[in-house]
């Protein structure tokens, strides 16, 4: 069974393996406004997305950085990858019904790079282009309202 967890201060070499963003730094990861998940399988991790939290839709990392906040309604997941098949879709899953259950945050987007790959993801898993820009693409996952 796969439990989702805050990444641990004593994990964060697995921050290294980013595909996406290995520039940003683990620091910065952590701060305010931001926070790493991980998805765990049998002990080991499986999948790791990174989430800020802002009041504006990025289009770039610059963008990322100023929109920073910490009480943002949108959770923008700037890098997500998987160790196992299926992982990455699983995360994205995990960590929006957890979000959702803040209660706050309104909006699911993603700051993508500008690759087939990460198109096909967010697409087959649901999410709708809403930005093309010229270093990324936004995607957003929109999430059904639970009744009360």
């Amino acid at each position: 069974m796969a439990i989702l967890r805050e990444l641990n201060i004593i994990e964060t070499d697995v921050l290294n393996d980013d595909p996406v963003r290995p520039h940003i730094p683990k620091s910065a990861r952590l701060s305010d406004g931001r926070q790493v998940f991980v998805l765990e399988d049998n002990g080991e991790i499986s999948a790791v997305i990174c989430v800020a939290y802002t009041d504006k839709v990025p289009i770039d990392e610059f963008e990322l950085k100023e929109f920073n906040s910490f009480d943002g309604n949108c959770a923008i997941f700037y890098t997500v990858w998987s160790y196992k098949k299926g992982a990455g879709r699983l995360i994205i899953q995990r960590v929006s019904d957890h979000l959702k259950k803040r209660g706050w945050i309104k909006r699911y987007i993603t700051l993508s790079p500008l690759t087939e790959m990460a198109e096909k993801f967010h697409t087959r898993n649901g999410a709708k282009l809403i930005n093309k820009g010229d270093k990324c693409q936004n995607f957003e996952y929109f999430m059904e309202e639970e009744d009360a």
